[in-house]
C-alpha cells in the first residue's frame, strides 16, 4: 500500500459508521502507516482521539504528545483533558493548566472554561469563584447562537445553570439545562463519545432538583434521573413496546433491557441497542414513554 492508496481507503472507511472490528483495526493501521510515511499532525490528532473516545488512554496520550512535538499546539486540549483527569493513572494539575491555558490562548473555548473550572476548584491556582463566573459569564455570548454540534454550548450552560442555581435563580437555572439538554442530545444523535454521556447525567440529575419530574412527559435521557431508583419504564419504537426495568443489587443499580442486564446506567446508554445501534441513535423516534406503577394487592 502507498500513500494514494492509504487515503483514499481511509475516505471510505470515512462513510462508514459504525466501524465494524476488522474495520477498526484497519482504520488505526492506515492511520499508523500515515503517520509514519508523512509526520502529518492531523494523522496523529486523528488516531489519538480515537483512542481517547475508546479509553485507550495511553496510546491517546501517545499520538497527542507526538502531534504536539511536531508543533502541533492546538492538540493541547486533548493533553488538558489527559492530565486533568488523570486518565493514565497520574492527576497532574500543572500539566493540565499549562496545556488548557495554551489551547485557549488559540481560542479553543472547551479549554476556557477547563481553565475556568481550575480556577473555581482550586486545581494547580489559588482557588477564584469570581474568575470562574466571570470566564463562564463571557464565554455564554460566544455559543448564545451556536450553528454547529460541537460547540461548546451545553458545557458552558450547564455551568451557568448551575450558577444561577447558587444564586436562586431558579427559573433561569432550568431553562439554561433545558437548552443544554436539548443541544446534547441531538449531538448524541452522531456520536457516542462518553464524555457527552457524561455531561447529559449530570445534567438531567441536576434539573430535576430545580423543578419536579413530569411522569406524563419526559424522553429518554430522563431515564439517568430514573433509573437511580428501583422502576420500570415502557417506550415505543415502530409500533413496538420496549421495558428497562431498574434494581438494586449489592454493586450498585443494574438495568435490564431487551432480555441484558447491564451492571450500570451507564453501561445501558452506553450498550442497549435496538437492531445492533444504540439507542442514543433512535432518541426523535423513541415515544410514548410510561412509568409503570405496580399495582397493590387486594
Amino acid at each position: 500500500m502507498n500513500q494514494n492508496q492509504a487515503i483514499k481507503r481511509l475516505n471510505e472507511l470515512y462513510k462508514k459508521s459504525p466501524l465494524a472490528e476488522d474495520e477498526e483495526f484497519e482504520y488505526t493501521e492506515i492511520l499508523a502507516y500515515l503517520i509514519e510515511e508523512t509526520k502529518n499532525t492531523h494523522y496523529m490528532v486523528e488516531l489519538g482521539g480515537f483512542y481517547y473516545e475508546r479509553r485507550v488512554f495511553d496510546k491517546a496520550l501517545k499520538y497527542y504528545e507526538m502531534a504536539y512535538a511536531y508543533g502541533n499546539e492546538w492538540v493541547s486540549e486533548g493533553l488538558g483533558y489527559i492530565w486533568y483527569y488523570g486518565r493514565t493513572g497520574e492527576v497532574d494539575y500543572e500539566k493540565a493548566f499549562h496545556y488548557y491555558s495554551k489551547a485557549a490562548e488559540l481560542g479553543n473555548l472547551r479549554s476556557k472554561i477547563k481553565v475556568a473550572d481550575m480556577y473555581k476548584n482550586g486545581y494547580y491556582v489559588e482557588k477564584d469563584y469570581a474568575k470562574y463566573t466571570e470566564i463562564i459569564e463571557e464565554s455564554k455570548h460566544l455559543v448564545e447562537n451556536a450553528r454547529y454540534l460541537n460547540e461548546p454550548f451545553p458545557e458552558i450552560y450547564t455551568r451557568l445553570a448551575r450558577i444561577r442555581k447558587e444564586q436562586k435563580r431558579y427559573e433561569e437555572a432550568a431553562d439554561l439545562y433545558l437548552q443544554a439538554k436539548n443541544f446534547l442530545a441531538e449531538r448524541l444523535l452522531y456520536t457516542h463519545f462518553f464524555g457527552d454521556r457524561n455531561v447529559m447525567k449530570w445534567l438531567t440529575e441536576d434539573l430535576y432538583t430545580i423543578i419536579p419530574f413530569n411522569e406524563t412527559d419526559f424522553d429518554l435521557f430522563d431515564l439517568y434521573y430514573l433509573l437511580k431508583n428501583p422502576i420500570t419504564v415502557t417506550f415505543r419504537y415502530e409500533s413496538r413496546k420496549y421495558t428497562v426495568r431498574s434494581t438494586e443489587t449489592e454493586e450498585g443499580t443494574a438495568v435490564e433491557f431487551a432480555g441484558r442486564w447491564f451492571r450500570t446506567i451507564d453501561d445501558f446508554f452506553a450498550k442497549a441497542v435496538i437492531n445492533g445501534k444504540v439507542l442514543t441513535d433512535y432518541y426523535r423516534d423513541l415515544y410514548a414513554f410510561e412509568v409503570i406503577h405496580e399495582k397493590n394487592d387486594m
